[in-house]
C-alpha cells in the first residue's frame, strides 16, 4: 500500500497529535494538517479536573509539546476552526468559516462533548468541565465561591469534588449511582472511594436523581434532587457524562453508533479512521465493540492508526486501562473491572489504603486494580491479562 499523499487529522489534542508524531516517526514525508476546534495548542485534559482547577499549574504546564516541537512536526496546524461537515468518498472536510480541506487520508479525532442539564445553559454559576477554558473559568469561579454542588459520581465528577475539597469549599456531590465510579470499579471499590471522600468532609448524595437547577436572578441557587431536598450551592459542575462529538459527521457516509464504527483497524471507511475517545472500534481480542475514554487509549490507538496509513494491518487488542487520582490516592485499573465481578483482595490491606484487588467473572480474570500500588498492579495485569483475551464483561 502506497502512503497517502496528504492526511487531514480533525482534532489537535492529544489523539491528534499523537497520530501526527506517529506518522513522523515512522517516516511519512507526506502533508499533514492538524484542524483544531481551539484556538489553544494540543493540551493534556487529565490536569484540568486537578492540577489546573487547584492552581498548582499555570496552564502552560498543560501543553503537549512546545512550539518549536510543533515545528518540527512540518505540519500545518489550523486551530480556532471547528469541522462541521465530512465528505468521506471525497475525503474532504468543510470548517465552520467555509473553508474545505481535502486530503488523501482523514484521521477522525474529535473527541467527546459533554452531556448538560436542562435549563443549564441558561443559569450563570453552572459548570462543566471539557476545556481548558472551563477549567480556568470554573477555577475563577471556585476562589470566590464557598459551596459548591457537583452533579455526577463518575471519574470527572469526583476528581473535581476532591480538588474543590482540598481548595477549601464546602462540597455536595450528587449522583444516580450508588457508588462513587461504580460503572468503572463496582461497589465494593466505589464505596471505599465513598468513604474517602465522605472522610474529607465531602456530603455524598448518591443513588437519587436530579429533577433540576434552581436559580435566583439568572445566577443558580442550588439543585433540587427528586427527593425534593435543596442542596444549596454557589457553583455547580455537571459532570454527567459525554458523548462522542460525532454531530458534524450527520450526512457524511460513515455508521454512527455510541461513536464513529470503525473495523478491528480502527478505519471507518476507505481512506478515513478514527482515533481516541470517538473510536468505537472491534476489539479482536474481547469479541466485542469497544470505546475507551482514557488518556494512555489515545495515545496507544494513535500509534496503530498511524501505522496502518502507512500500509501495515495491524489489529488494536489493547488491555483497557484507566487512572484516577483524588487525594492521596493513586489508583489504577486495567481490564474490564465490571460492577458484575467478584472483587477479592490480591496483595496489602484496604484498611492501610494500599492494596490490589482482581475481578473475577465466571472464575476468569477480567480486571484488576491498585489502590496507590501501581507498580503491583501491573504486575497482576502481566501474570492475568497480557498475552490472552481480556474476557468480555
Amino acid at each position: 500500500m502506497t502512503p497517502p499523499e496528504s492526511i487531514l487529522i480533525v482534532g489537535a489534542s492529544a489523539a491528534g497529535l499523537s497520530t501526527a508524531e506517529a506518522l513522523r516517526r515512522h517516516g511519512y514525508q507526506g502533508r499533514l494538517t492538524m484542524l483544531g476546534a481551539e484556538l489553544h495548542a494540543p493540551y493534556d485534559r487529565p490536569p484540568l479536573s486537578k492540577q489546573i482547577l487547584a492552581g498548582d499549574w499555570e496552564p502552560a504546564r498543560a501543553q503537549l509539546r512546545e512550539r518549536a516541537q510543533l515545528d518540527a512536526l512540518g505540519a500545518d496546524l489550523v486551530l480556532g476552526e471547528p469541522a462541521v461537515a465530512l465528505d468521506a468518498a471525497t475525503r474532504s472536510v468543510t470548517t465552520a468559516s467555509g473553508r474545505v480541506l481535502r486530503a488523501g487520508a482523514v484521521v477522525i479525532a474529535t473527541g467527546l462533548t459533554p452531556r448538560r442539564l436542562p435549563g443549564q445553559d441558561g443559569l450563570a454559576g453552572v459548570h462543566g468541565l471539557r476545556g481548558l477554558d472551563d477549567a480556568l473559568a470554573l477555577r475563577a469561579h471556585l476562589t470566590a465561591a464557598k459551596r459548591l454542588v457537583v452533579v455526577g459520581e463518575g471519574v470527572l465528577g469526583a476528581e473535581i469534588a476532591a480538588t474543590a475539597r482540598a481548595m477549601g469549599l464546602d462540597v455536595t456531590l450528587a449522583g444516580m449511582g450508588h457508588a462513587l465510579l461504580g460503572d468503572q470499579v463496582g461497589d465494593v471499590v466505589g464505596a471505599m472511594l465513598g468513604r474517602l471522600h465522605t472522610a474529607r468532609g465531602v456530603r455524598l448524595r448518591l443513588g437519587v436523581a436530579v429533577e433540576g437547577l434552581v436559580g435566583d436572578g439568572g445566577r443558580v441557587t442550588g439543585v433540587r434532587l427528586v427527593t425534593g431536598e435543596l442542596l444549596p450551592a454557589d457553583a455547580v459542575v455537571v459532570a454527567i457524562g459525554s458523548r462522542p462529538a460525532t454531530g458534524w459527521l450527520a450526512g457524511s457516509g460513515l455508521t454512527m453508533d455510541d461513536g464513529v464504527e470503525c473495523d478491528a483497524r480502527c478505519r471507518a471507511a476507505e481512506g478515513v479512521y478514527a482515533v481516541g475517545d470517538v473510536a468505537r472500534w472491534e476489539h479482536e481480542g474481547l469479541g466485542r465493540r469497544l470505546r475507551l475514554e482514557n488518556r494512555t487509549n489515545a495515545t496507544e490507538q494513535a500509534q496503530v492508526v498511524a501505522a496502518n496509513l502507512l500500509g501495515a494491518d495491524r489489529a488494536y487488542t489493547p488491555v483497557p486501562y484507566f487512572w484516577t487520582d483524588q487525594y492521596d490516592v493513586k489508583l489504577q485499573a486495567h481490564g474490564l473491572p465490571s460492577p458484575a465481578a467478584e472483587v477479592s483482595v490480591a496483595e496489602g490491606d484496604p484498611e492501610g489504603n494500599r492494596f490490589t484487588a482482581v475481578y473475577r467473572e465466571a472464575g476468569q480474570v477480567t480486571g484488576v486494580l491498585g489502590w496507590n500500588m501501581a507498580k503491583q498492579a501491573r504486575l497482576l495485569r502481566q501474570e492475568h491479562l497480557a498475552g490472552q483475551a481480556v474476557a468480555s464483561a
